[in-house]
């Protein structure tokens, strides 16, 4: 897609208009105008019942369906999925061509399954992004071979022999990598890697506050799993400079409520 398209298409996004009512109309910094975008998305998005644009309905399997049953069998739920993030996919598909678009996509979607207790199938998965089973077969096998988990059904019961993507970000994060770089590697957006972190840091504050995991999935609206991986990558990363960044990056967040580098809190 040609610069001057996406361009065009990204003044016509509700964010953009949000954008430029701050930064004209309240005469905001667009770093400002920007965070404050961020943080209304973070309170509002999910709240409310009706689909937002890009959001469809599907009916998938419930994850604790099991394996081995005919359809008919097995329970079913109805699911969220974003099948089309706006600026999000834009970026991956400008910086990294149009599989990688596709295949974030995939990431995004059985992520959304996941965290709404179901799991999706790749014939649910072709259906929705309207290609071909072998197209999203043949990304899957392409991201497995990159160490990325992709949780479809027939493969979620082997979660856990490696690292979904947003942990593997996480990791790359907080061993030095900034989102430039990160971006270049995994092909995914810099928005989401952004909220990654920001997510995996919120994660880490909560624990330490003594939250339980349940806790801060419900607080995060975020699934367990990915709570567990989070901490498991807090715990792995635990050398000085891993420290200091995580640090970091709470204070940008928390400024009021983190304690000064140093003194860590519980576990």
């Amino acid at each position: 897609m040609e610069q001057q398209t996406i361009e065009r298409l990204q003044i016509k996004t509700p964010e953009q208009r949000f954008l430029s009512v701050l930064e004209n109309d309240f005469h905001k910094p667009p770093r400002v105008a920007q965070a404050l975008l961020e943080e209304a998305q973070a309170c509002l998005l999910g709240t409310a019942q009706h689909l937002h644009p890009g959001q469809m309905r599907v009916i998938l399997a419930r994850r604790d369906a099991g394996a081995g049953r005919g359809l008919a069998e097995i329970p079913m739920i109805e699911v969220v999925w974003t099948v089309d993030a706006g600026l999000e996919d834009l970026e991956v598909q400008q910086q990294h061509g149009h599989m990688a678009s596709r295949q974030a996509q995939i990431l995004r979607l059985v992520d959304e399954a996941l965290d709404q207790g179901a799991v999706a199938t790749q014939e649910d998965l072709a259906r929705a992004l309207r290609v071909s089973v072998r197209t999203v077969k043949r990304d899957c096998a392409y991201l497995r071979g990159q160490g990325v988990e992709i949780p479809t059904r027939g493969h979620v019961q082997g979660i856990g022999r490696g690292q979904t993507h947003k942990a593997q970000i996480v990791g790359r994060w907080l061993r030095g990598e900034t989102y430039d770089q990160i971006a270049l590697h995994t092909r995914h957006s810099l928005s989401s890697i952004r909220r990654y972190v920001q997510t995996f840091a919120r994660v880490v504050h909560l624990h330490r506050r003594g939250l339980a995991d349940q806790e801060i999935a419900m607080l995060l609206g975020i699934g367990l799993s990915l709570v567990a991986e989070y901490l498991a990558i807090y715990r792995e990363n635990d050398s000085p400079a891993c420290r200091q960044r995580l640090e970091a990056q709470l204070t940008r967040l928390l400024p009021s409520e983190v304690p000064p580098a140093g003194k860590k809190g519980g576990s």
